[in-house]
């Protein structure tokens, strides 16, 4: 294995990591929820709840966040343009829409139907699902630009011509004294 392919591997691993970090600290709030029905005897009324939609939202949230993250981080994408919105458009109708649904449906119910126990479990694995998508996307993308910005680093001698362009610094705008904030 060589030292990039190992560099790569520990980098995918540690990002996995991360990724399912801020899946357990998301669903953290909604374990001791859980746990507190469980010792009162009522754990499945927590699947009659909206707590669960609400998880799913907030993940659906992060992804949508992540997607965009990586869309607007590579200028260069072509193709994946179309790729990345179609994931965003996927999560808000898979996921956010049918989730913000059943939050307000079931708050604004004084009897929720039983197929709400099995929706709501299904809604929280698709956003977890996408939420993993999306940060394995936008890490690729922001990989890809450090590598680029890595070569672009390299002095270039007149003998080898650049192998990449290099990327346009940002134009901001530049803050004056008289400005207020």
């Amino acid at each position: 294995m060589t030292d990039k392919q190992y560099h790569r591997e520990r980098h995918s691993l540690s990002m996995m990591y991360g990724t399912y970090a801020d899946v357990l600290f998301v669903l953290f709030p909604f374990l001791v929820i859980i746990m507190q029905r469980l010792w009162d005897g009522r754990l499945y009324e927590t699947l009659l709840r909206p707590d669960l939609s609400i998880a799913a939202a907030i993940l659906a949230g992060l992804a949508i966040g992540k997607f965009v993250l990586g869309l607007v981080s590579n200028r260069d994408l072509g193709a994946f343009k179309e790729r990345i919105v179609f994931f965003i458009a996927l999560t808000l109708f898979v996921v956010l829409g049918p989730a913000m649904i059943l939050i307000l449906s079931i708050i604004g119910s004084v009897e929720v139907p039983g197929f709400v126990a099995f929706i709501q479990p299904i809604l929280l694995i698709l956003a977890i699902a996408l939420y993993s998508t999306a940060v394995g996307i936008s890490n690729i993308l922001i990989r890809g630009d450090s590598e680029v910005s890595d070569v672009a680093d390299e002095p270039i001698s007149e003998d080898q011509p650049a192998s990449r362009p290099r990327p346009e610094p940002l134009d901001l705008p530049r803050r004056t004294g008289n400005e207020s904030l």
